[in-house]
């Protein structure tokens, strides 16, 4: 196995590290919003890697190495010895078709020796939980599903990804990665802290919050957030809710982020499912705990043997929260990783993992996830 990277920059232009060892297996990019055109990014990495596939998304920033970079496209183009890899993509116009589309792509991904499928999805205008549950319905257990959510900074407007062609709204893609000879690592883990009292979500539809205790749930936020509700949706990146069924243990929470609000329906819209009867918690971030969280998904992905593709997931709340100590995560990573492995990644609206406690895949938000891919 080989990993070739590349970075492209405003100031630079486009800068090789790595060695390629022959024709490349597959191509992923992750690329800042504006920053080439989509068109230009997909006829530059097809010039330099032929026929390969090339699945990539837009972000709310890009990890490459141990460094976070803004305003950038990075690369990772992988050649495989024994392993071989297959791509596919729906394109999504309504929220309600995301379980749908999860399974069509898992179905026309499923076969003898897949070992593990990575989605990259629209980001605004799909529900992740359902995505998900599709996605795991059409798949043999044993197959590992991991992927993001595509980003667009703070601004919540609109996301991208491609699949063997430019990037665009409404698309979802996966790749699928088979053969006995590939070693797959997966972890999950946020870091946040719950804060007020519990509460209990009584009115819900999906991924749409109407009530928590009987009250409009956006007026209760509000006044939680104070000054800060101003920003909406973005300043909720820096309080998300987590969620967990009623009698539910300690530890198997998820994590909700806001993507949108409804100012007249006074209710707010999350990437993933808030059940009717669950309960909800406020949380905040701690620079040291998030940072810790970092490090626990990088041990939990580490048990792979040799030279490695580390690909990073991460949550755009968990940068603005840190700002420019966001690299403090990335490094912690590299860290425990170490030298063997390459690093590449994004900031995104949601990540999809096995759960860093309960082991069931889920869409997780404000975590830090991280698949490891190498070859025996």
């Amino acid at each position: 196995m080989w990993i070739e990277q590349r970075l492209w920059t405003p100031q630079g232009g486009w800068a090789v590290s790595g060695k390629r060892g022959g024709t490349a297996s597959l191509v992923l990019y992750f690329a800042a919003p504006g920053s080439l055109p989509a068109e230009t990014i997909l006829a530059d990495l097809r010039s330099a890697y032929g026929t390969a596939p090339i699945l990539g998304c837009t972000t709310g920033g890009e990890i490459l190495g141990a460094d976070v970079v803004d305003d950038s496209v990075v690369v990772s183009a992988i050649g495989f010895e024994q392993a071989s890899v297959r791509v596919a993509a729906r394109d999504l116009s309504d929220t309600s078709q995301s379980k749908e589309i999860g399974a069509a792509l898992a179905q026309e991904l499923t076969a003898p020796g897949l070992r593990a499928i990575f989605l990259l999805s629209d980001g605004t205008r799909v529900n992740g939980d359902s995505l998900v549950s599709g996605c795991l319905g059409a798949v043999p257990s044993d197959v590992v599903v991991t992927g993001g959510l595509a980003g667009d900074g703070a601004r919540f407007q609109s996301t991208a990804v491609g699949c063997d062609d430019a990037m665009r709204p409404g698309r979802v893609a996966a790749v699928g990665l088979y053969g006995e000879s590939l070693s797959i690592g997966h972890g999950s883990f946020g870091g946040w802290d719950e804060f007020g009292p519990p509460r209990t979500i009584t009115r819900s539809a999906a991924n749409v919050l109407y009530e928590l205790d009987g009250e409009p749930a956006l007026d209760l936020y509000k006044r939680y957030l104070g000054d800060e509700a101003q920003g909406l949706p973005s300043s909720a990146l820096l309080f998300p809710l987590s969620i967990r069924p009623v009698g539910g243990d300690a530890g198997g929470e998820v994590v909700r982020t806001i993507v949108g609000v409804d100012e007249d329906a006074k209710s707010m819209i999350f990437a993933g499912d808030m059940p009717t009867g669950h309960m909800a918690r406020l949380m905040r971030g701690n620079f040291d705990n998030l940072v810790d969280g970092a490090g626990r998904a990088a041990e939990a992905a580490a048990a792979v043997a040799g030279p490695c593709l580390a690909l990073l997931v991460s949550c755009i709340g968990r940068k603005l929260l840190m700002g420019q100590r966001i690299a403090e995560e990335v490094e912690i990573v590299a860290d425990v990783l170490g030298k063997n492995a390459s690093l590449m990644g994004f900031y995104s609206y949601g990540e999809i993992s096995p759960h860093g406690f309960t082991g069931k895949c889920e869409l997780h938000n404000q975590t830090m996830t991280i698949t490891t891919i190498s070859e025996r």
